[in-house]
Formats: structure tokens, sequence, C-alpha cells
């Protein structure tokens, strides 16, 4: 956790499959790493469990057991593994797993950045920036449709004020967490109905609903 928290990654700790459920449910995480070995539920199932769940599906998996046998990597990626890792390892090699999955995982949301989505009445189409709710056209600032493009990337993910910041103001000195509610605030009320889609996560920040 240490080694991580150096790279400037947010991490948390979960001593047991069920609250390790619970947490990535509640907060979908960028990536898991976990451990096939814990005391109340074996880490291939879990790993399914995630997988076959609309909501965590996407989470990249990093499976790290002292198994070694050839046998338990092949399973571990038929139930959506993603890498796997065998103990015992360095501090440095499972930094380096993680910075390339994460990295293939920002490759693949960079293409998607181009791709049109609909979600109802709202149609978001990042090559021509163009934003229709029904039949009318939305007209957005560069930074609102940054903003809500960066929300759609992550639907269903909640997005924190700082977070934001940092990927839609790039932490500009001159803007404060007060800025980011203003600006969700006039977006929604370009969206009109469609704003319905942003929900305010109280004392942290967002979230792009697929479901008004």
């Amino acid at each position: 956790q240490y080694n991580l928290q150096q790279e400037k990654m947010a991490t948390e700790i979960c001593f047991s499959g069920v609250q390790g459920l619970s947490k990535a449910r509640q907060t979908l995480p960028d990536l898991i790493v976990l451990d096939l070995m814990l005391p109340d539920m074996g880490g291939l199932e879990i790993c399914k469990v995630l997988k076959s769940d609309s909501k965590t599906k996407g989470i990249p998996i990093l499976m790290v057991t002292a198994k070694g046998e050839e046998v338990d990597r092949i399973v571990g990626f038929e139930v959506g593994a993603d890498d796997y890792l065998t103990k015992p390892f360095s501090p440095r090699e499972l930094l380096l797993r993680i910075k390339a999955i994460l990295r293939r995982l920002k490759d693949r949301e960079g293409k998607e950045k181009v791709t049109p989505q609909s979600f109802g009445l709202l149609h978001v189409d990042p090559s021509k920036f163009q934003v229709t709710v029904g039949k009318e056209n939305i007209r957005l600032t560069a930074l609102e449709f940054k903003l809500l493009q960066h929300l759609l990337l992550n639907k269903g993910r909640i997005a924190t004020r700082d977070n934001l910041l940092d990927h839609v103001w790039r932490y500009d000195a001159a803007v404060t967490t007060r800025t980011v509610d203003t600006h969700i605030k006039r977006l929604r009320e370009k969206l009109g109905k469609a704003g319905a889609y942003i929900e305010t996560i109280r004392g942290v920040g967002y979230r792009f609903k697929e479901k008004p």
C-alpha cells in the first residue's frame, strides 16, 4: 500500500471477500488487486461475481496468489482476471504490473472518447463536439463538454470534486471545488430533462447514471 501511495495512487484494503465485493460495488475502483486466499470466499469466486455484475465487470483485476501452477493461472484468466502475479514478488514488480494494466485501460478509454453515446433523449458525439437532447442541439462551452464527457467515460462511478479538478481543470490554482458545483449546475440546466442523469453524491462529488 505504501509504495502505491508514493505513486499518488489512492488505495483501500479489504480483508474479506464480502467486504471487498461491497467496497468494489460502492466505489467502482480503477483496478482491483485480488488475493486468491481470503478467509471467507475464494478469489476465483470473487472474480466471477465481479465479472458477472454489470456495474463491476469493466474493472481490471490483478490476481495475487502463492499458487504458481499453470492450471491456476489458466483458471484465473478464464474467470476474467486481467493479469496474474505469483508470490513472492517485489513491490516494484507489482507497481509495474498495475501501471501496465492502467495504461491499457487508458488507451481503451481514449478510443471510447470518440465514440458517440446515447442515453434516452441524450446523445453525445465527441467527434462532432455535439450534444443533443431529443431533437434539440445543446450548445455547451468547451469546458462544459469536457466535464460531461469525463462523467460519461466514468458512468456509474463517483467522480469526486478533486477528481474533476484534476481531469477537467488540471488543478488550476484559481479553481475551487465550489467552481465545480457551479459548472455542474449550469450543465444540468442546459441539458434540461437529461440533466437528471447527473447525480449528486452529497459531500463527495457527482456520478453519471445510465438511467435518470
